[in-house]
């Protein structure tokens, strides 16, 4: 099965550099000089590293096969893929296994689907696209995302208040802003 290591990002400077939009844990594996990724479009590659450097907790990559922002612009969204098999571990999914699950609330409602987990420095994060075309990023923690069904097709998410479009806050009953004067 093929597995989205990295995603092709922004260009960086004039002679090819682009920066990477990671979905590997271990990047200091994948992105190496030397390594060939198979890309998704197939067309654009296979592409070779040539150089990698972090900066800030970014990572750029220069490919032998682009050389110039024009070409670093053109290959912006290109996937890098491995060949790889399913996850062995228990709380450990690929993004592949994860885009297209319902995400709903512990009652059942559904809230959204998921449709990608971009990984940040802090932690990862859910992106879930609302019904009405908003999209949530829920942190991708057990304190938020309690449950992960891959095969039952769900995610429950329990995410704080106004991370979620059309949020109302509970109210009390009261009246605001009434005061007598």
């Amino acid at each position: 099965m093929r597995l989205t290591v990295a995603r092709i990002g922004r260009a960086h400077g004039l002679k090819g550099e682009v920066s990477m939009v990671l979905h590997t844990d271990v990047p200091e594996q994948r992105l190496v000089p030397g390594a060939v990724l198979e890309t998704e479009p197939a067309a654009a590659g296979p592409l070779t590293i040539e150089r990698v450097r972090t900066q800030s907790g970014r990572w750029y990559v220069q490919f032998a096969q682009i050389s110039g922002r024009e070409a670093a612009e053109a290959a912006r969204g290109v996937e890098l893929t491995i060949e790889g098999a399913e996850s062995d571990e228990d709380d450990a999914w690929f993004v592949h296994e994860l885009v297209g699950l319902a995400a709903v609330r512990p009652g059942g409602e559904v809230v959204g689907e998921v449709v990608d987990l971009l990984s940040m420095p802090a932690q990862d994060l859910l992106v879930v696209r609302q019904p009405g075309g908003a999209r949530a990023m829920i942190p991708f923690v057990e304190e938020f995302v309690p449950e992960v069904d891959v095969e039952g097709g769900r995610v429950v998410v329990t995410p704080p208040f106004g991370l979620l479009a059309g949020e109302e806050p509970e109210t009390t009953g009261e009246t605001a802003g009434a005061s007598g004067g």
